[in-house]
């Protein structure tokens, strides 16, 4: 994110908060509680969405030196991420070409090669099969390499390892991520790596999660005894990047700008800035490190949750550990604040109280986000 536009995205909130103003969408939207609730639109989202787009796989930093792999489950699916000789990053479904055993059980290690536990049937992290034990017998004219692992298209860029969860997609990442270029620079996101880490689970459809830390009208009363106090009161702005958006929180300290120069702003100290990956990954740009929430949709009123701090690598030591778990922790309470009160949401979306969720004109950003999902699936989806 260019200077300007840091300076311009918190005149813009300054004079909104100058002036008794919020930032407001033309007019108020509904979102169907269908959207939260059916398993057919689920099946939908699963189909064009999370087997349909790029998704964000790993951190750079967990694949961190040629050998390195690890195993997720993506998009439903069991992946395998490897980094070859070549520092080149891949990803496959973690599944045997013979027998279609689970390949790889470890979550995470070092390996030139990966033998299956029913066959030993071998291939090494670039996809290849090496070796098939009793192959001249058993297996005579094997075509190798119709029988290499199952690629999935793969990218690491920004720091971030991303992929689409569909062995036959014609991916175009560029279009997808370019937008994203400048402001994961500006983020410096290619020099952080992982400080802390847990992963929990939630009762609650995924889109709830995710909209829940795109406005501020919450503030106040969800988090009134934890950040509530430091950030303004129902005041944030929102830009769409392609896909995916920026959100603007101000902090409680914005005020004090009135006749600073603006030379001497930094938007890092007076605002969190949030990034929403569509679809399912939030970054949010704190003072010194930043919070990375992963949404991994599991049905439609149920979701696991992986929560990060990202720190510069060259901050991660063991004299800073503590300082590290503590930002973590403080992370980890807010949200969960937001969670617990998405799970009663989730809880009463089929009571017959709503037809429909109620987003205010200081809440354009969730319809803005909704908009984005109903662009990306196939017309007459549920």
């Amino acid at each position: 994110m260019e200077r300007a536009k840091q300076i311009a995205l918190l005149e813009e909130l300054q004079g909104l908060k100058d002036n008794g103003l919020f930032f407001l969408d033309d007019e108020v939207a509904k979102s169907p509680i269908t959207r939260y609730a059916s398993q057919d639109r689920f099946d939908a989202e699963m189909r064009d969405i999370f087997r349909g787009v790029p998704i964000i796989a790993c951190h750079a930093s967990e694949l961190p030196e040629p050998g390195s792999f690890m195993t997720r489950e993506l998009s439903g699916l069991p992946v395998l991420l490897t980094r070859d000789r070549d520092n080149t990053v891949h990803a496959f479904i973690n599944v045997c070409r013979h027998r279609g055993a689970r390949l790889v059980r470890e979550g995470s290690g070092c390996k030139n090669a990966f033998s299956c536990p029913y066959h030993a049937w071998t291939w090494g992290n670039n996809g290849t099969l090496r070796g098939v034990p009793h192959q001249k017998e058993g297996f005579p004219g094997l075509d190798r390499d119709a029988h290499a692992l199952k690629r999935l298209p793969a990218m690491e860029r920004y720091g971030l390892v991303w992929v689409i969860a569909n062995p036959d997609a014609q991916p175009d990442f560029d279009s997808f991520l370019t937008p994203l270029a400048g402001e994961f620079a500006w983020a410096e996101m290619e020099t952080l790596a992982i400080a802390a880490t847990d992963t929990i689970e939630r009762k609650a459809n995924w889109k709830l999660l995710a909209e829940g830390g795109i406005e501020a009208y919450h503030f106040k009363v969800t988090h009134r005894d934890t950040i509530g106090p430091h950030f303004l009161d129902n005041l944030s702005s929102y830009e769409t990047l392609g896909s995916h958006m920026r959100s603007v929180l101000p902090r409680s300290s914005l005020p004090e700008l009135n006749g600073t120069d603006p030379a001497e702003w930094d938007i890092r100290t007076e605002a969190n800035v949030l990034y929403t990956v569509f679809p399912t990954s939030q970054f949010l740009v704190m003072q010194d490190h930043i919070g990375w929430i992963e949404l991994i949709p599991l049905a439609p009123d149920l979701t696991r949750l992986r929560l990060t701090t990202l720190a510069p690598k060259s901050e991660i030591t063991p004299d800073k550990e503590e300082h590290w778990k503590r930002n973590h922790a403080i992370t980890s309470v807010t949200l969960n604040e937001d969670f617990e009160v998405n799970e009663e949401v989730q809880s009463g979306l089929l009571s017959g109280a709503n037809e429909s969720l109620t987003f205010g004109r200081y809440e354009g950003a969730l319809d803005a986000f909704n908009r984005e999902i109903e662009r990306h699936l196939t017309p007459g989806a549920a």
